[in-house]
Parts: structure tokens; sequence; C-alpha cells
């Protein structure tokens, strides 16, 4: 049903590896299959948004899944639905025209029910939007194709970085270092950088480096499993220090180690300004 949260479920279907095309043209559907199940594409998954706005929707989508299914591909159709007061609300806070009724919502809606009232009777799944969110309709979605999700869905970044450089544009989480004790100031530790055994032992030794690391750690194991329910796929943690050479590049490497030990992320650790001073 048009205004029943499709744009929603697409980007989900993205961001679980789908290749999706919207309002395709109904009888392009089978070409659309047979180009993309060529081995040079590499596309084994496909998703395909088709409504009322396209003309031959209805009069030719039924033949089209017949052929299809004699062809022996294997599709699902999900049908989005929603209660009239939804849609209604929904297409009121758009201001946007029903394809089917114009300006008259009442009359588009009840036009669309009919017509796609044999279409959602076949649909493998019928999902009712009404009372759900993006980011619960997302989740339904996720746990519908729960087989197609990869194994780490949230992509971590730990980046170290030097104040004196500017704090990293794209960074969703900052925590500042330099309270801790500055390996720059220790002779014989000065030249060289976080990566360095020495300098790791100097800065993880210290007491509140530890007390620091267990509290934050404990905070990013009860954030990252949010994050992901909430359908983030990518999330940058900044570690900053003065220069973002010595403490820094220490606490990013840490955390990565620490927080790799069990939750299963694809994490990945950078340090912007470790060749700058």
């Amino acid at each position: 049903m048009s205004g029943s949260g499709k744009s929603t479920v697409i980007k989900a279907l993205e961001d679980i590896g789908f290749f999706c095309i919207d309002n395709l043209p109904v009888v392009l559907l089978p070409k659309v299959l047979e180009l993309t199940s060529q081995s040079r594409w590499d596309i084994n998954k496909v998703a395909v948004v088709m409504d009322m706005r396209e003309k031959m929707f209805f009069s030719e989508l039924p033949g089209v899944l017949k052929r299809l299914k004699r062809r022996g591909e294997d599709y699902r159709v999900i049908f989005l639905d929603a209660t009239d007061a939804a849609l209604v609300r929904r297409y009121k806070e758009t201001r946007r025209l029903h394809p089917i009724g114009g300006e008259d919502l009442d009359e588009g809606i009840k036009a669309e029910r009919k017509l796609l009232g044999e279409l959602k009777h076949s649909a493998d799944r019928v999902i009712d939007t009404s009372d759900l969110n993006p980011h619960q309709l997302r989740g339904v979605i996720f746990d519908y194709f729960k087989e197609s999700l990869p194994d780490k869905r949230l992509n971590l970044t730990i980046v170290s970085f030097g104040y004196r450089y500017g704090t990293p544009s794209d960074a969703d989480i900052v925590i500042d270092v330099r309270f801790l004790p500055n390996p720059y100031f220790v002779e014989g530790l000065k030249p060289l950088s976080g990566t360095d055994p020495k300098v790791r032992e100097y800065v993880l030794e210290k007491e509140e480096t530890r007390e620091f690391l267990s509290r934050f750690v404990q905070l990013m194991h009860f954030l990252l499993p949010n994050y992901v329910r909430e359908g983030k796929s990518y999330l940058t943690v900044a570690v900053g220090c003065t220069g973002g050479v010595h403490r820094s590049v220490v606490i990013a490497e840490e955390l990565a180690r620490r927080i790799a030990e069990g939750d299963g992320y694809n994490i990945k650790v950078n340090h912007r300004d470790i060749t700058k001073s």
C-alpha cells in the first residue's frame, strides 16, 4: 500500500546486502533477473519495490510472477500494509498526492485496497506497519531476512588523533585521554610512538589508565548492541591526546583489542596523526 513504509524497507534491505531497485516496471523484472544472475555481476540477492505508481503493475504482475516460478526463480513477495488512519496521517504529514486518488485520500486508499487484495492474499508475508516506527520496521525486516544478515553488521572504526590538529569530522563518539600521564615528557619515550612496546607499557601500567579502560569498555559493551538494534552500520570512536602520537594511539589499540575479544564486530584502527609530530 502506498504510504506503508516501502522506502524504509528498501533501505533496510540495502543494509542487509540486497541489490535494490525502486519502482521498476513489472515487465522488466525477468530481464533484470537474467542480467543480475550473470556471473560477472556477482549479484545474488535482488529486492524490487513495485506499487501502483507503475501503471502496468496490476495487469502485468500476476503473469510475470508465474513466468518466474516456471523458470525456477526463488522469490518471496512481501506485502506492506497499514490501517487507513495510519496511511491518511502519513500522507498528510508528507503532503504527497495519492497515486490513485490524488487529493482524495479516502477514495484512493479504498481503490488501492481493492486492486491489491488478491496480491496481499497470496503474499509470502504481510507486514502491518501501522504502529511501527522506521527503526522498528527495520528490525522486522532484519529478523525476517536474518539468514541474509552478515555475522558482523557493525563496522567500528577507532581513530587516534591529536587535538592540536582538530577532532575528526566523522566521529560519532569523542573521548579525551589527555588526563593520562604523558610519555612525551619521559626521557627515551618522546621520539617513540604509541605502537612501541615501551610507550604502551608506560601508559597501560598506570592505575588511572586501567580504571578508565575498564569503565569505558564496559560502556562500549552497552552502547554497541544498542546501536546495532537501532540500525547503525558504521560507528567511529575518536580517541584524542595532545599530539596524537602516544596516549591516544595506545588507548585506541587497547580498546580495539578488548572490544574484539567477544562482541564480534568489524573493527578497524586508524592512527590519523601518528606521523605529524
